[in-house]
């Protein structure tokens, strides 16, 4: 297993991490299995998250007996200080630990941000935590190429969680300042949420990114575990057939698949057009029809909402067919 520092935290983890919204699909007696295996082959660093559900509490569950095996990250959408302190304590009980490694700043808007960082935002909760030694790192996850360009320059961002793979480049600029900057990038969606079946293949090409400090594919099974493994393990250069692949797998999948570069936005009546999408994602290729259903109906506007004035599409540098997209999305949600 190959190791890095996490940027300025430090903290030594295996390039390749677990991601924990999968395993919302099995239970605590099938994650506890998962992390066994994980520590034998050296996988250390563990994302996860207070919006996923039971995810906290299963690995809460998977770790004892074994907490100093892993570098334990989850995240919280919480924007207001009260609200980051109360769910930074339900994270530690769920977890069954008194540290978390890092704790990041779940995937904020540009205007939730600026609350996060202002008086009684979540921010002041996360020092306060980190002085008392409940946490030890401080980081963000977006989904905003713009979003991300500003969060390179915070000077408290020490790591940064961003969709990259085959089809989602458009981080890759600051995916190399955050190298230079010495902030860890953490790639998320290696998969783009499950579109790309080639897992090995989309692995391969995120590793070959020596910038990007750690890749946490979704894992809800040992097989999953092993095949990833041997993906990392291969540390050989890109071959031309493979680059073929990936270039066939990105024009296909740019013709009609959501890069969440939100481009398209504002909707007309309010739509949160990537937020649609990546639900809808969940729901078609995760298999979590029950937790994709309970964050689509978080949303105030949903697709059946569209009136079809087809000015997203004029906006979407990929040419998709957004309007065609949202019905499909109404349909499967039912709203």
């Amino acid at each position: 297993m190959e190791y890095r520092t996490l940027g300025k935290t430090g903290l030594k983890i295996s390039r390749l991490g677990f991601g924990g919204i999968p395993i919302q699909k099995i239970d605590a007696k099938g994650t506890r299995e998962i992390f066994e295996l994980m520590a034998e082959k050296g996988i250390n660093y563990v994302d996860t998250a207070r919006g996923y559900t039971v995810s906290e509490e299963y690995i809460g569950y998977a770790l004892e007996g074994i907490r100093d095996k892993f570098i334990l990250a989850t995240k919280s959408m919480a924007r207001t200080y009260d609200a980051m302190k109360a769910d930074i304590e339900k994270s530690l009980t769920n977890l069954r630990t008194d540290y978390i490694d890092l704790y990041q700043v779940h995937n904020p808007n540009a205007q939730q941000l600026e609350q996060v960082m202002a008086e009684g935002g979540a921010l002041e909760a996360l020092f306060e935590a980190r002085a008392e030694g409940k946490i030890g790192h401080i980081g963000i996850t977006l989904h905003s190429a713009e979003l991300f360009e500003k969060a390179v320059e915070l000077d408290w961002v020490e790591t940064i969680m961003f969709p990259y793979n085959i089809v989602e480049t458009q981080g890759v600029e600051f995916i190399k300042k955050c190298g230079e900057k010495n902030i860890g990038f953490i790639a998320m969606k290696p998969l783009a949420g499950g579109a790309i079946d080639d897992a090995r293949l989309a692995i391969r090409f995120i590793a070959a990114n020596d910038d990007v400090s750690v890749i946490i594919p979704g894992m809800a099974t040992k097989d999953e575990i092993e095949q990833n493994i041997l993906a990392m393990e291969d540390a050989s250069p890109l071959s031309n057939e493979e680059m073929d692949s990936i270039n066939a797998i990105s024009s296909t999948l740019g013709t009609q698949f959501c890069r969440r570069c939100n481009y398209c936005a504002p909707c007309t009546v309010g739509i949160p057009i990537s937020g649609v999408f990546l639900f809808a994602g969940y729901l078609e290729r995760y298999g979590l029809g029950d937790w994709a259903r309970s964050r689509y109906q978080t949303l105030a506007h949903k697709a059946s909402e569209c009136i079809e004035c087809g000015v997203c599409e004029t906006r979407c540098p990929y040419n998709l067919p957004i309007r065609q997209m949202l019905k499909k999305a109404a349909d499967e949600f039912g709203e």
